[in-house]
Parts: C-alpha cells; structure tokens; sequence
C-alpha cells in the first residue's frame, strides 16, 4: 500500500504547532474553512470542501501532546480507510513537522492529487504556526488564492 510522506521545519515550538494538527479549529485555520467537531464525545471531526460535496470523517486515534497526533479517514472516496499520521519533535530552528498519509489501496489520480494538495497544506500549516496566518487553503466552496 502506498504512503504519503511530507516534513517541513516549522520556526515555532511543538506546543503552538500541536493545537493545529489535534482539532477542528486547529484544522480550519490551514486546511478547510469547514472542519467542524461533530458534537459527539468521540472527538470526529468533519472536514468539508467544496460545498461539502467532499467530507473527510476523521476519527481520533492518537493523541501523544505536543509531539504526534494520528486520524482514521472514515469517507471520502479514496480516504476511507487511510490514516493521517502528525509526528512533530524539536529541530534547531524551531521544529520538524512530518506527515504521513497511510494506507491507500493504489497510487492512483487521486493519491497522486493528494500529495501534490499536502505538499501545499504544509506551507499553510507552517505559516499559520509562524503568525503569518495565510487561512485555509480550501475556503467553504473553493481553493483559496
């Protein structure tokens, strides 16, 4: 089964970086404008693009503060069934984000779209953890500028 692997440095400490790799807020503020808490106490968090004609269904698995967050993909299409995985540690600058989405059945159009799409949401997630505060790279209904 395929992965996708990504790092990035981050100049912030694992302890701004983990609140946006662990919550719908955190989610909202570099990945989609409608990640929401489905207002159970299982912690899912719903990740809607376009319209929420696409709904990632992230199911908490692990949560080790302020170094590694992990999600079962419970829909969307070729997600289902995947896990995304946040590991974060010290580096010299600051931190060292890595991201790992495992478990597709076949690299195929889509997990090939979907590395390209979180090579680009780890710039978003550094800048918000660096004060920049670029937004989500998916707004309510399309990708952001």
């Amino acid at each position: 089964m395929p992965d996708i692997r990504h790092q990035i440095q981050i100049r912030a400490t694992p302890k701004v970086i983990y609140p946006l790799i662990s919550s719908a807020e955190g989610f909202g503020r570099w990945w989609a404008a409608d990640a929401r808490h489905t207002g159970t106490a299982t912690g899912v968090i719903e990740v809607g693009l376009f319209g929420r004609s696409t709904v990632y269904r992230l199911r908490p698995q692990t949560f080790l503060a302020p170094n590694q967050t992990s999600w079962q993909c419970e829909s969307g299409g070729d997600w289902a069934g995947t896990v995304l995985t946040f590991v974060v540690g010290p580096d010299a600058t600051g931190s060292l984000l890595r991201v790992t989405h495992s478990g597709w059945a076949a690299e195929t159009d889509r997990f090939i779209a979907a590395n390209t799409t979180w090579g680009a949401l780890m710039h978003r997630l550094r800048g918000v953890a660096e004060g920049r505060e670029p937004g989500p790279f998916f707004t309510t209904d399309a990708l952001a500028d």
